[in-house]
């Protein structure tokens, strides 16, 4: 059959594939300790689901506004003003199923045929194949542990061109959990002020950040990279709310009113009763995201400490997510196969760093029980012992 090409050139999800091949595993029966799961282990909040049902039973089940409820946006600009020093009227904000289909929405809006867009690596995955459906091109930087993963400014400069259009910047990133400082974001802005591209600011982490340092956005730096800034963010990290798939943007008026209209003809809206949870989620909140960040840490620590005993392996303290991207070189296996090989000999799910552009890296996720991580940690340093022997 003749598929239309921009599907030849996209790949499956690597994360999401890791996360269904440990489903199968455990529906049959296996033991398998999963350091996969790109969400957090913990259930949404009661007062979460209790609005959901109340949204139910008074039959909110109808369609709403193409960007979302006049309340639930009212709600996203009072927790930008409060939390990220941002000031928007709902006419800029659109509520999405989800943060990942807010970037794509915002790509699909913003990037031409074979213009490029910049893609710090390592990556999230689903980036550079979102930039492929647009018909544009992912444009790579590649950066080092070394510099603790992040681009510098001067870096970012060399890279633009004239095609260049946006610039992704994630930060709090997954899945290194580098979080760029305020001098380091200020440089940033500066080049592309300078340049005139857009960024696209994922911070979808933002509440897991394990230090005093807090969050900065890019875009409440000065007037004229807020400008160019379009703010995504949503609930799936911070509340627990992945399946809900409700996210939301926020950016300049002109760009938001061509988003809605992307958006009036694929999806609708996001799902009423998802609006309603999330509302609840935004303005009453109850100290979850606290909590939950604080259990994350003592997991991360726990993990921290069971690695460094580990010499064939390296890493960076990630200082936020719950991820941490570890450099696997000195085994002498790329990703794929020590994932392969640990999953297969051990019942460790791993997922493969180069699902994030990097052979040399493999990321835990501590989004699972410290139970979980001790039981994972016993076999993996039992299996490095005996790749040892046998090299």
């Amino acid at each position: 059959m003749n598929f239309a090409r921009r599907t030849k050139s996209i790949n499956p999800s690597l994360t999401l594939a890791v996360a269904s091949q440990a489903r199968r595993l455990k529906n049959e029966g296996k033991d398998v300790v999963n350091f996969g799961s790109g969400e957090p282990d913990f259930d949404t909040p009661e007062f979460i689901k209790s609005k959901a049902t109340a949204a139910i039973k008074n039959g909110f089940t109808k369609y709403t506004p193409t960007a979302g409820t006049r309340q639930l946006k009212e709600a996203i600009c009072a927790k930008l003003k409060r939390d990220n020093g941002l000031n928007y009227e709902p006419s800029s904000i659109i509520a999405s199923n989800g943060a990942k289909h807010s970037i794509f929405n915002t790509l699909f809006a913003l990037v031409e045929e074979d213009e490029e867009v910049i893609i710090p690596s390592p990556y999230w995955v689903s980036y550079p194949q979102m930039v492929y459906l647009c018909n544009a091109k992912p444009r790579i930087i590649e950066t080092k542990q070394v510099d603790n993963f992040k681009i510098a400014a001067y870096k970012l400069k060399q890279n633009i061109n004239p095609k260049t259009k946006v610039l992704i910047l994630n930060t709090p990133n997954n899945p290194t959990g580098a979080v760029y400082s305020l001098s380091e974001l200020q440089e940033i802005a500066k080049v592309c002020v300078e340049k005139n591209i857009f960024v696209i600011a994922d911070e979808i982490y933002e509440k897991l950040i394990y230090d005093d340092s807090g969050h900065i956005s890019i875009a409440g730096l000065n007037k004229e990279i807020y400008n160019r800034t379009i703010t995504v963010n949503g609930l799936s990290k911070s509340h627990a709310m992945t399946g809900w798939r409700i996210g939301y943007l926020a950016g300049p008026a002109e760009i938001v009113k061509e988003i809605a209209k992307i958006q009036d003809h694929t999806t609708s809206c996001p799902s009423s009763i998802s609006q309603e949870a999330a509302l609840a989620a935004i303005a009453e909140d109850d100290g979850f995201s606290k909590k939950m960040r604080q259990e994350f840490r003592r997991r991360r620590d726990y993990l921290i400490e069971r690695l460094k005993e580990l010499k064939q392996l390296d890493f960076i303290v990630p200082r936020a997510t719950f991820y941490l991207f570890c450099n696997i070189k000195k085994t002498g296996l790329n990703s794929t196969e020590f994932v392969q090989r640990l999953l297969n000999e051990q019942s460790v799910l791993l997922t493969p760093g180069i699902a994030f552009g990097d052979h040399d890296y493999v990321r835990f996720s501590f989004a699972t029980s410290m139970g979980q991580i001790e039981k994972g940690m016993d076999r993996i340093e039992q299996w490095l012992r005996q790749l040892q022997r046998k090299s």
